[in-house]
């Protein structure tokens, strides 16, 4: 059984075209998704949890933004 993704193999053999790849391996799309993925769960965690924090149940873009700083 297959793993159902958030991001589309598809979106990341454009992301990877755009930055200059000529040929796409299936494996490279796969790992590029799951990258992405973990690093978008990290940062939504980190959204949510400033929400909670500040009092909302929304996640707004000022959260996301922070959550991503350095």
């Amino acid at each position: 059984m297959t793993k159902k993704r958030a991001l589309s193999l598809n979106a990341m053999d454009k992301i990877l075209r755009e930055c200059g790849a000529h040929r796409v391996s299936d494996g490279a799309k796969e790992e590029l998704a799951n990258v992405l993925e973990n690093l978008a769960r990290k940062f939504a965690t980190e959204a949510g949890k400033l929400a909670e924090h500040a009092g909302r149940k929304t996640v707004t873009e000022k959260d996301i933004q922070l959550a991503t700083e350095d």
